[in-house]
């Protein structure tokens, strides 16, 4: 019997030999790429959304590094980056420290408020800007420093180190209603943020504002070779950090190497572009799948998942851990890094309904929000389209919140929010628009969460779909 064993594993060596002799050298080189490739996207995602965003930025406004980009309104579906918040007054720098520490000065609490998070081009929290920031709303002068600055940090300042030399500042002007008045407040209370070099602070230039309001300023992930490109920019621009010395063979085999020119030929472009696709279809069905919900028996969950959120908050410090995976997915649906996360705001997603079943934009659905939302601030539920994750295109709007005008209450104090093409009969104050041809997905912001989420008293329950619509009627 042994020596049967024996000679059947020789058998069937000898048969993968030969299949691996049969392979061309040409053929191995591009499995080599698609492999490495695959994995390039779902390692890159967090650098690479940064520079989407970045190249939006200078391709279609005249705004410029080491300015300060803004909405004067909140935002509407023409601001394509991912799950975007429409009740909300977005500011956005994007920083560069190679020339020397850049200042982001934040101002006092006093006529409004700022939700910020500075993070590196990876998109790893730096400090949380605001009332639940560092500055603890008294405001504060946040000095970035390049990787492997050795100089003396003056008094006064928050100190920044980052480890790569670009980054940017997604900084939320509170807003307290949509109504006109509030929409200026926010708008001049956050036009008294500063970014300038530190080597001006004694006499700071005048900063920079670029209003991108109505402006097509499209970030969402090309899922084609593309990607690479912006993957290039972002390994020509900053440094190798230690923890992901490992790719840089994996990368040069691709094409990709710092100080050298990515010219890839169309056989190679057309692999990139087999590989985007099949990493996407990887990090869609881990999507899918679902996240660890919050509370068991409803699908609403965190939007991060909880391994790339444990890692990440220590900085990946963990030798044992780097969850490129889980870090891959969670960028391929938003933006930022949170420092603090569940203090200033918390984020819950839902993909599926109570019946297990995706968002139909051709489908009535109903959320009930209980009385009593877990907030200081506000509430807010936003419609986003599930194969891209920015807001549905060519949608008169986006989202509810606890500070949408003329919003009704249940007499028990809950709301109902509606999701369909159409608004239901006496529901429009009520009501999101969706787009029968897509589908969707949602996602729940709770600004300045309370105890009550977190020791599970409170629960936002499942999304029921209530009826289906057919031909701008629903039955």
């Amino acid at each position: 019997m042994r020596k049967a064993i024996v000679g059947a594993i020789a058998i069937l060596l000898a048969v993968v030999s030969a299949q691996a002799q049969t392979i061309s050298p040409d053929d191995l080189a591009a499995r080599n790429i698609q492999r490495r490739a695959v994995e390039a996207m779902i390692w890159a995602m967090p650098a690479v959304n940064t520079d989407l965003m970045l190249q939006a930025m200078l391709g279609s406004t005249k705004a410029k590094v080491n300015e300060v980009v803004y909405w004067s309104k909140p935002v509407n579906w023409k601001n394509q980056t991912l799950t975007p918040n429409p009740d909300s007054i977005y500011f956005m720098t994007f920083w560069n420290v190679k020339d020397g520490p850049i200042v982001l000065e934040i101002p006092p609490a006093q006529g409004g408020a700022i939700t910020g998070n500075i993070v590196t081009a990876w998109q790893m929290p730096l400090e949380d800007a605001g009332p639940e920031g560092a500055d603890k709303g008294r405001g504060g002068k946040y000095l970035i420093l390049p990787p492997g600055y050795k100089g003396e940090v003056p008094a006064g300042y928050i100190p920044l180190q980052s480890d790569t030399f670009s980054g940017f500042a997604l900084l939320r002007s509170n807003l307290a209603s949509h109504a006109d008045a509030d929409v200026a407040r926010s708008v001049a209370y956050g036009k008294q943020i500063r970014i300038y070099p530190l080597s001006t602070a004694a006499a700071p230039f005048l900063t920079n504002f670029t209003d991108a309001y109505d402006v097509l300023f499209d970030a969402t992930i090309p899922y084609d070779a593309r990607f690479y490109r912006s993957l290039d920019r972002v390994v020509q621009n900053e440094p190798w950090l230690d923890r992901d010395r490992a790719m840089i063979d994996q990368l040069r085999s691709i094409g990709i190497e710092k100080g050298k020119p990515f010219d890839p030929g169309q056989k190679t472009l057309a692999i990139l572009a087999d590989a985007a696709r099949e990493a996407h279809a990887l990090l869609s069905q881990r999507y899918d799948a679902g996240f660890p919900a919050i509370n068991p028996g409803i699908r609403w969950f965190p939007a991060g998942l909880p391994e790339m959120v444990n890692a990440a908050s220590g900085g990946y410090a963990d030798p044992n851990t780097y969850p490129v995976d889980a870090r891959g997915v969670t960028y391929t649906l938003g933006f930022t890094g949170i420092k603090r996360l569940g203090t200033a705001q918390f984020y819950l997603m839902a993909n599926k309904d109570r019946d297990g079943q995706p968002f139909d934009g051709n489908a009535t659905y109903r959320l009930t929000v209980p009385a009593k939302a877990p907030v200081r601030n506000y509430w807010s539920v936003t419609v986003y389209d599930r194969e891209t994750h920015a807001l549905v295109r060519n949608m008169p709007g986006a989202s509810r919140a606890s500070i949408s005008p003329g919003l009704q209450k249940n007499a028990d104090g809950s709301v109902d929010v509606y999701f369909s093409p159409r608004a239901p009969d006496g529901k429009e104050a009520n009501w999101v628009p969706t787009d029968p041809a897509r589908k969707f997905e949602l996602l729940f912001r709770l600004y300045e969460p309370e105890q009550a989420l977190f020791d599970h008293s409170w629960k936002l329950p499942d999304v029921e779909r209530v009826a289906t619509t057919v031909g701008g009627a629903t039955k």
